[in-house]
């Protein structure tokens, strides 16, 4: 039986997990209603009741450490302009914590109608061990920079304290055991970060990863001493791998390799030692967890054995006797497990709905590799429908964003109804990706970022060798970075294809870094090329300078709130292609921004998606 788009894109997922105070309740969200929001329990097999009740996403909760209230995040049409609230779950009272009385209005904005605060990212920085007070990271004072701030949970947003004002991308990584400092990362690229101490007293700032080159530090976590902290670095190593960092002589020692592949994170509970990491294999989630022997010793301790997927998101409950988690898996919807610590036996806590579609029916990938123009094993995975027709099959190639990303096997209601509807889908994780350690990340650079192109074509010849593959039904297909990759496709190996959908992707890498967000900036340029420096090869690879060589059906969504890539990178692919006289269509979105969160936009735009497909592929 067959089942339609919408039934598909109404399988449900629950994540983003956070224990209450007592250890007998948990938060988490859950987008039932459309839109995440945040949903409570007080067991498993219990039911859960909703909390928020908005037609705006809830980008994460954050339960305090000693009252019964949560704090979480919101922004407005996919914005990304987060603003933090505070959820009292006694009486269900919600208040904004970030809003600033007598709004200063910017008369030559286009957004002088909204509050100062509204106009600003807040990124949640977690609470102060005795519930009184959270730090966030903010650019409220200058778009383009991060500040560090301080404030009193019943404070107002104007009472926020300025502790550091900063020059970069700056994040707050958590608060001291003696809640006396704050970890701070500064992110300067993609691939190279740093470590900071802010003393709140002082206000003064110490840098404790001095480096040259690009390095680093990750999932930051303070020690149960406070004098340590635990992170995950590729300092010195082609992969990254779990190290303890000594604040006084910054020192970095491993606690444990990754080998051939990246710790991808660690959780740990500071007052017990006990810890959950993970390693990234292939893009399968092989987790660990252990206590703290010494400052550089994991005595290990039993782990579940959950579905192939990934797994992540871990959040301690008091003494972390238990500990949550999500898990997520190609042929299993998100949801919450709670495991014991001590023996490693898991409950799942939620019951996230697969919208009447039987379980067994969702289909798993095979990962396969093939051989790209310089001899490099590129890893992808490929799934084929239920009962594939030799040589007619055809097949969905769907490239991931970033750059610096990667495909894993985790549910897609997208690429299920795919599946059902007869498609193949071919995921590459090109060079570039991440996953595969720093060498395979930095392949594509600047001027080698055509060469990750001609992977996806080796890829499709990968394809025509497919017994199952009809080679005149190849579709390209990407969001973001991945829409990019998906242009680019189309105007270097025009022939290869039979359709492409452009998902928010970018045309033209000049129009692109001149009108992203002013915090991202100087993050891409140090990705993609500088505007400065490197204009002429930026326009070089743009697909919109050689979009007449599109020969394919074009098909371009976007959300027009996008503050990373901004909505004029679909109008331009669009006018130019429909120039040339090639069937292309446009669908934006008011309300939605970099994606679409909102369930009735992803209807109309996966249902859009199917048709386009089925009518030219």
């Amino acid at each position: 039986m067959s089942y339609s788009i919408e039934r598909y894109l109404n399988v449900r997922s629950a994540y983003g997990s956070s224990f209450g105070p007592d250890g007998e309740r948990l938060a988490f969200l859950l987008n039932t209603t459309g839109t995440p929001q945040i949903w409570t329990l007080d067991g498993s097999n219990r039911w859960p009741e909703q909390r928020t009740f908005y037609d705006e996403r809830v980008t994460f909760v954050s339960w305090s450490p000693e009252r019964d209230e949560v704090a979480f995040g919101m922004d407005e049409g996919g914005n990304e302009r987060q603003q933090l609230f505070l959820l009292d779950m006694t009486d269900g009272t919600i208040r904004n914590l970030t809003t600033l009385s007598d709004a200063e209005h910017d008369t030559g904005s286009k957004r002088r109608h909204e509050p100062r605060a509204a106009r600003a990212k807040h990124r949640w920085g977690g609470w102060s061990h005795d519930g009184d007070r959270f730090a966030f990271a903010s650019n409220r004072r200058d778009e383009s920079v991060f500040d560090v701030y301080v404030q009193a949970r019943d404070e107002r947003g104007d009472d926020a304290q300025l502790v550091h004002e900063g020059d970069g991308w700056l994040s707050v990584a958590g608060w001291s055991p003696d809640d006396d400092r704050l970890l701070v990362h500064e992110s300067r690229s993609s691939f190279d970060q740093g470590l900071y101490v802010l003393d709140l007293d002082s206000e003064t700032l110490s840098h404790v990863t001095p480096h040259e080159g690009d390095v680093r530090y990750q999932s930051v976590q303070w020690g149960p001493d406070g004098e340590g902290v635990y992170l995950v670095t590729d300092e010195g190593s082609d992969t990254l791998y779990l190290a303890r960092l000594d604040l006084a002589s910054e020192d970095l020692d491993t606690v444990r390799e990754g080998g051939e592949w990246n710790v991808g994170g660690v959780a740990l509970d500071e007052e017990t030692g006990r810890l959950v990491y993970s390693r990234n294999v292939d893009g399968y989630t092989d987790l660990t967890a252990g206590r703290l022997v010494d400052e550089t010793t994991i005595e290990a301790v039993p782990t579940p054995d959950f579905p192939a997927g990934t797994a992540g998101g871990v959040s301690f409950g008091p003494d972390a006797e238990q500990y949550a988690l999500t898990v997520n898996g190609r042929s299993t919807n998100p949801n919450v497990y709670v495991v014991e610590f001590e023996t490693g036996a898991a409950e799942r806590w939620t019951d996230a709905p697969t919208a009447g579609i039987p379980r067994e029916t969702f289909r798993s990938p095979e990962l396969v590799r093939f051989e790209s123009f310089d001899g490099r094993a590129i890893p992808a995975f490929f799934s084929l429908p239920e009962d594939p027709v030799e040589s007619e099959t055809p097949v969905i190639v769907d490239i991931h964003g970033g750059p610096e990303s990667q495909r894993r096997p985790a549910f897609s209601g997208v690429k299920q109804y795919f599946l059902d509807r007869g498609y193949a889908v071919f995921e590459p994780n090109v060079r570039g990706s991440s996953g595969y350690g720093r060498e395979y990340t930095h392949l594509d650079d600047v001027e080698k970022r055509m060469d990750s192109v001609r992977d996806v074509r080796a890829g499709v010849e990968w394809l025509h060798e497919h017994p199952a593959v009809d080679p005149d039904r190849i579709a390209v297909k990407g969001g973001s970075y991945g829409g990019f990759m998906t242009l680019a496709s189309l105007t270097q190996y025009p022939d290869l294809w039979a359709a492409g959908v452009d998902v928010v992707g970018i045309a033209n890498f000049v129009s692109f870094l001149e009108n992203t967000g002013d915090w991202r900036r100087e993050l891409r340029e140090a990705e993609y090329g500088s505007l400065t420096e490197d204009r002429p090869f930026l326009e070089s690879i743009s697909p919109i300078n050689s979009a007449d060589a599109i020969a394919a059906p074009l098909f371009v969504l976007h959300g027009e709130n996008d503050p990373r890539v901004p909505v004029g990178e679909a109008e331009q692919i669009v006018e130019e292609v429909r120039e040339q006289g090639v069937p292309v269509r446009k669908l934006l979105f008011e309300d939605e921004g970099h994606g679409f969160s909102k369930l009735d936009n992803r209807i109309e735009a996966y249902s859009a998606i199917a048709d386009f497909l089925d009518g030219h592929v």
